[in-house]
């Protein structure tokens, strides 16, 4: 069957012992990766329960004046949002400052203008 093999016992526990080196540094191969897979897996889970509940976004000019609040997580919030608490939330759109249309914070708060 497997005539390829060495006939010697000496020979056939070399390729023995040379494989089982190579099936053990596998394994550890393995293991590294699956680590490291669980790690970015608990790191993105760990970054998702960080997201804020809401979010103001701010303009562009020194003075930054909020151009719009968010739900926290939303996609359409920009790099100049930053986190705040609900009432913060309800003031600002109490103020003036218009709610995404995308994630409607203002239905999400129960705000009703008018």
């Amino acid at each position: 069957m497997f005539d390829d093999l060495p006939p010697d016992l000496e020979r056939l526990e070399t390729l023995r012992t040379w494989h089982a080196m190579w099936v053990e540094r596998i394994d550890a191969r393995i293991r590294q990766v699956r680590e490291r897979e669980e790690q970015q897996t608990r790191a993105a889970a760990a970054t998702e329960e960080r997201a804020p509940d809401w979010l103001i976004e701010y303009g562009l000019n020194r003075d930054a004046v909020p151009n719009a609040v968010h739900v926290g997580g939303c996609r359409m919030a920009g790099k100049r949002s930053k986190p705040t608490d609900s009432d913060t939330a309800r003031r600002a759109l109490a103020g003036g400052v218009p709610a995404c249309s995308f994630c409607r914070p203002d239905t999400e708060l129960g705000y009703l203008d008018g």
